[in-house]
C-alpha cells in the first residue's frame, strides 16, 4: 500500500514540484495539499494521512503550532518539517512539537524520500546539518523551552499572536478564526498580561524569536 502524503506549504510552486517528484515514486502518493496550518489541521482530521510534509513558516497558523496540535489529536500521523531555516529555534521547537523529521529545502529529493520511509517505520530523521544543531542544544541541556512565559500561552493565543505579528488587524484575525472581535481582543489582553509586554514592537520581536513568524 502506498504511503499517503499531505503537503503543507504556502508556496504553490513548491507543492506542485514536490507532487511531480513524488508521483515518480511507486510507494508514495500525495492525497492532499494545504497552504497554511489551519488547512493542515482540517485536512488531517478529514483524511488522516500517513505523513505530513510540513513547512515551518506558514501564515495564520505556522507549522510548529499545527504540528503540536496534530501530535495531540493524531499521534499516529508522522510529521516531517521541510524548511529553508536551520536556525536552532525552528529545529528544536518543531521537534518539541512532535515532528519526527526535519529536512532542509535545499536538500536533494532523495533525502526527503529517505526521511519519509524512516518516519513511517517509526524512527526519526534529521538532515545532516540539522544533527549538529540538535547535539549542541542537548549539550547545553536546554531541556524545556527557553521562554516559560511562552509555554503559558494557549494554542489559540499563539495563533492570535502570530497573526498580530503578521500585521493582521483585530477584525481580520476575527474573520479568519471565525470568532468575535471581542474574543480576539480578550486573547490579545491575555497575551500581553502573560508575556508582560505592552507594545506591538515587543510582541512582534517575541513572535519572531519564538519561531511563530519570520521576516521573510
Amino acid at each position: 500500500m502506498a504511503i499517503r502524503l499531505l503537503i503543507a506549504d504556502d508556496h504553490s510552486i513548491l507543492r506542485e514540484g514536490l507532487k511531480a517528484l513524488i508521483a515518480r515514486e511507486d510507494d508514495m502518493e500525495v492525497i492532499a495539499e494545504a497552504e497554511n496550518g489551519a488547512a493542515v489541521l482540517e485536512q488531517t482530521r478529514t483524511i488522516l494521512p500517513d505523513v505530513i510534509i510540513m513547512d515551518v513558516a506558514m501564515p495564520e497558523l505556522n507549522g510548529i503550532e499545527a504540528t503540536r496540535q496534530i501530535a495531540v489529536e493524531h499521534p499516529e500521523v508522522r510529521v516531517i518539517a521541510l524548511s529553508m531555516h536551520s536556525d536552532r529555534r525552528f529545529v528544536i521547537e518543531m521537534l518539541r512539537a512532535g515532528a519526527s523529521g526535519f529536512v532542509l529545502k535545499h536538500a536533494a529529493f532523495e533525502e526527503l524520500t529517505t526521511a519519509i520511509h524512516t518516519v513511517v517505520e517509526g524512527n526519526s530523521f534529521l538532515s545532516s546539518s540539522i544533527v549538529d544543531v540538535v547535539v549542541r542544544d542537548y549539550v547545553k541541556k536546554l531541556g524545556g523551552s527557553d521562554s516559560p512565559a511562552y509555554d503559558q500561552l494557549t494554542d489559540r493565543e499563539r495563533q492570535v499572536l502570530q497573526m498580530l505579528a503578521e500585521g493582521k488587524s483585530t477584525k481580520e484575525t476575527a474573520f479568519v478564526l471565525n470568532v468575535s472581535i471581542n474574543t480576539v481582543e480578550t486573547h490579545r489582553l491575555n497575551i500581553r498580561d502573560k508575556l508582560g509586554m505592552e507594545s506591538l514592537a515587543e510582541l512582534i520581536k517575541f513572535a519572531i524569536r519564538e519561531g511563530l513568524t519570520t521576516l521573510d
